[in-house]
């Protein structure tokens, strides 16, 4: 398999992508080749320094970087040689098989729909967010593609997602839930109402509404909303992450004793870390483009790079499109 990294997009490019893709390039089964898009020179001194001339690794100069505080619709259309696009268009020649980017979301999404179109049966593609909970990972979408969804755009989120909790984070019969206000069907907008009534004539596993204070329980695999909802869904819990572990530490650090505590709670606390910690479950994937596209945190290290590949390889070696076409097409037959 082939995969394209837009090695400009991101707060730490091209230093922490070009890592993470050295890191990629040897350790992940069935990864041929990587495509490094962006400034050929900067990106070469980045390999110079890792001392990598592994044969996998090929460098495609793009000439324009998408800022993150740029409009994607304009910056993509008027930017022809940004790194994000040139990346996207070697999935779209089949030169790659999937394409990665930590950079502007919004130029990422764009780029991808404009270029690859979505798959047959989708109307508009959504982006889906690992989250952890006390039990399991589960799949939230939209977080952020689509602030205003119809029912039938909800119920395609909820196959998709499906979907991608089945091939990829291995639940056999993934449960799915509808992010509301109450548990009745009768609770939320007209739009929830409307897309409950869908989901619950749908063939998939539909356990009904859930609500904010069950997205960590880990009952659910799948929950699907609107993008506006999903992205406050998303940042909220960044956010009350961030603050979690900047209380523990500055009450770890008030006195001697905790101190102390502290040393022998550190394999419990590294775990907890590691669970929250956004970077290792590799980014997230856009779902329904026809083509793999994982978009990953403007933040990101070379290790959520490094993950990123990883869904990327997975997603490709499991046939997720060609898996959610045929799935999409069956249960809109149904109808």
């Amino acid at each position: 398999m082939k995969i394209a990294v837009d090695a400009m997009g991101g707060d730490f490019a091209p230093s922490e992508i070009v890592r993470g893709a050295v890191d990629a390039i040897g350790r992940i089964k069935g990864l041929e080749k990587l495509y490094l898009v962006g400034d050929e020179k900067a990106v070469r001194a980045e390999l110079e320094l890792c001392g990598c001339d592994h044969p996998g690794i090929e460098v495609r100069h793009a000439s324009e970087v998408i800022e993150m505080a740029e409009s994607p619709a304009k910056a993509v259309r008027r930017k022809k040689d940004s790194s994000i696009g040139r990346a996207v268009d070697l999935v779209k020649s089949g030169e790659a098989d999937a394409v990665i980017s930590a950079g502007n979301t919004g130029a990422a999404v764009v780029a991808a729909t404009l270029k690859l179109r979505t798959l047959e049966g989708v109307t508009r593609p959504a982006i889906a967010a690992v989250m952890p909970t006390r039990k399991k990972p589960y799949v939230l979408l939209d977080v952020g593609a689509n602030t205003d969804c119809p029912p039938d755009m909800i119920l395609d989120f909820a196959v998709m997602g499906t979907l991608y909790s089945k091939l990829i984070l291995g639940q056999d019969k993934p449960l799915v839930g509808l992010l509301s206000i109450g548990t009745e069907d009768i609770k939320g907008n007209d739009s929830t109402r409307e897309a409950f009534k869908a989901l619950e004539e749908s063939p998939l596993n539909f356990k009904g509404n859930v609500e904010g204070h069950d997205l960590f329980a880990g009952e659910t695999d799948v929950v699907v909303c609107d993008g506006f909802v999903g992205n406050v869904v998303l940042k909220t819990a960044e956010s009350a992450a961030q603050a979690i572990g900047h209380w523990i530490k500055e009450e770890f650090k008030a006195n001697l004793i905790r101190l102390l505590g502290c040393a022998f709670l550190s394999g419990a606390l590294k775990t907890i870390k590691q669970k929250l910690d956004p970077e290792t479950y590799g980014g997230a994937p856009l779902l329904g483009v026809n083509g793999i596209c994982i978009i990953t945190h403007g933040s990101s290290s070379s290790k959520a790079i490094f993950n990123a590949i990883r869904v990327g390889a997975e997603a490709i070696e499991s046939k997720l499109n060609e898996r959610i076409t045929a799935e999409l097409n069956a249960v809109h037959s149904k109808k």
